[in-house]
């Protein structure tokens, strides 16, 4: 129990903590809820692909173009996101993104022109996605732990693997059966519920606004007026801005590795169900697919964040796009249920390995005092790759009829992450605690 267990925490907080468990496995708890809606809201999206474009008769390109401006939007809020959060806490950015994601989702059941599905897909659920998805509750949970973080931040993200695994197909069901306004109107409806619950009674803010240290190893957990941690490097030194850690090398080739991530994720779960049911595989079957994606995708980030705690961020990494660029020679040679099936649970086992890891990293290279603006900014990148790949496959299958040109981009993409892996320096980035301490003095 020492993992998950500290001294019986009162007063402050106002007896929010329960017993001897250590609130930040109750923030764990909200992160995985919330990320459990998130991921099938938005991974239901290929879904849908074929039976909006069945009833409105529109383009491949112009639908992958409303999901390519959800994700820019999405990128973009994501920079304001964190920028929020650091000055003001979690709790506001979750009730008020909450209302706009299901207030779009719901407009989005209604629509009936390529104009209100800009608006209200495009725009408000990309918005809302922002303020309730992976980036912001891999933050939130990344600050409640010292010890163990990787372990919390994966168990927190693992909500999005289940979602998809559980709700991509539940929300197939629905809409073959009700039709996709049915599945888009129940999800945006139940995400109102649950999240305005969790932000109003579990989402307390980070720990530092309620008197507390977050669990460590060093000096156990603190209270106002306890025992504190003792300084660590990082701690002592000066954190990195944006802008000072946009001056070293190592964030760039990040940057230029998440724009890769981006595009992968986003290629394979926009466009994976319209490619296999293009090759013969029936839309349950391959919503199925989809689904096993997200399972898998859970088994992925539960072992990449302890795995990091113990070798680093940068192997599993590595191993993360070297896996990408041989499924993607699979599927541009073979295309029928087993190389369908092998895709996805392979790639979905590496599709939130960098999730977890991106916190982390970014807290063992330039510090966590700016970590929302610091990670809003690498997942704003990420997430511009996504766009671009969304509208790249669909715009490349209007002109080719197939995918293959995308499939090829997509595989040399993945060797670029990998060069740019190699280059990243997993350390410190300023200067010695003794240095630090000799200059304040």
């Amino acid at each position: 129990m020492a993992g998950m267990t500290g001294e019986t925490e009162k007063g402050r907080a106002g007896g929010v903590f329960h017993g001897r468990i250590f609130y930040g496995w109750y923030i764990v708890g909200a992160s995985f809820v919330i990320l459990f809606f998130n991921a099938g809201a938005r991974y239901c999206f290929g879904v849908m692909f074929k039976p909006i474009a069945a009833e409105f008769g529109w383009s491949r390109a112009a639908i992958s173009l409303v999901s390519s401006v959800n994700m820019v939007v999405f990128a973009l809020g994501l920079m304001v996101v964190g920028k929020v959060y650091d000055r003001y806490g979690p709790k506001w950015v979750i009730l008020v993104s909450t209302l706009l994601i299901s207030s779009g989702f719901v407009m989005t059941s209604l629509m009936h022109s390529l104009g209100q599905f800009f608006f209200s897909y495009g725009v408000l659920a990309a918005l809302g996605v922002a303020g309730t998805g992976v980036p912001l509750m891999a933050t939130l949970t990344s600050k409640w732990f010292d010890k163990r973080r990787g372990l919390a931040i994966s168990l927190s993200l693992s909500g999005n693997s289940m979602g998809q695994f559980l709700l991509v197909p539940s929300l197939s069901l629905i809409a073959v059966g009700f039709g996709w306004r049915a599945s888009y109107r129940s999800i945006g409806i139940v995400m109102l519920v649950v999240n305005v619950l969790l932000a109003l009674f579990v989402i307390k803010g980070d720990p530092q606004h309620l008197g507390l240290a977050p669990l460590s190893d060093k000096g156990g957990l603190s209270r106002e007026g306890g025992p504190k941690a003792p300084l660590t490097q990082l701690e002592a030194g000066r954190d990195f801005g944006l802008r000072q850690a946009m001056a070293t090398p190592s964030y760039w080739l990040f940057l230029i590795l998440m724009f890769v991530c981006g595009g992968g994720d986003y290629f394979a779960t926009t466009h994976f169900i319209p490619l296999a049911t293009d090759n013969g595989i029936l839309p349950l079957t391959a919503g199925t697919m989809l689904g096993w994606y997200g399972a898998m995708s859970l088994a992925g980030i539960l072992i990449a964040g302890p795995a990091a705690d113990r070798i680093g961020n940068k192997v599993p990494i590595f191993l993360t796009f070297m896996l990408r660029f041989f499924l993607f020679l699979l599927i541009l040679r073979y295309k029928n249920l087993g190389s369908f099936y092998l895709f996805a649970l392979a790639f979905g086992f590496t599709h939130l390995i960098t999730a977890p890891l991106t916190p982390m990293l970014i807290v063992r290279m330039y510090g966590a005092a700016n970590l929302g603006i610091l990670t809003g900014f690498v997942n704003t990148v990420h997430f511009l790759g996504g766009a671009a790949a969304v509208y790249m496959g669909g715009l490349v299958y209007d002109r080719t009829g197939s995918y293959q040109l995308a499939i090829g981009v997509s595989a040399v993409a993945a060797l670029v992450a990998v060069a740019c892996c190699l280059g990243i320096r997993e350390r410190w980035h300023g200067q010695p605690v003794e240095a630090t301490l000799v200059s304040c003095m």
